[in-house]
């Protein structure tokens, strides 16, 4: 489902790039970077996991220890207003 939904808790500050090949930054191949604390909280320098396009953006499956990071993070959230981001 793409857009609002009461289950959905919104994450401010993420920066999305288009990543060209780039010797300077030593990038070898186009890919797309996402870069945010929250997420890097919840998947780690390293980790692999599974992404896949859906209508109107993209889905990233995450593995049974990142989700319990997640939901280390939901459940400091849950004690929150539902209006509130991370």
């Amino acid at each position: 489902m793409s857009g609002p939904a009461e289950s959905k808790i919104e994450i401010k500050g993420v920066k999305v790039y288009l990543h060209k090949k780039d010797p300077l930054t030593r990038s070898r191949i186009l890919h797309i970077d996402i870069e945010s604390p929250v997420l890097n909280r919840i998947i780690k320098d390293g980790e692999s996991t599974y992404c896949a396009g859906k209508p109107g953006g993209v889905f990233i499956g995450l593995r049974s220890e990142m989700i319990k990071r997640a939901e280390e993070i939901v459940g400091k959230k849950a004690a929150k207003p539902p209006s509130s981001k991370l």
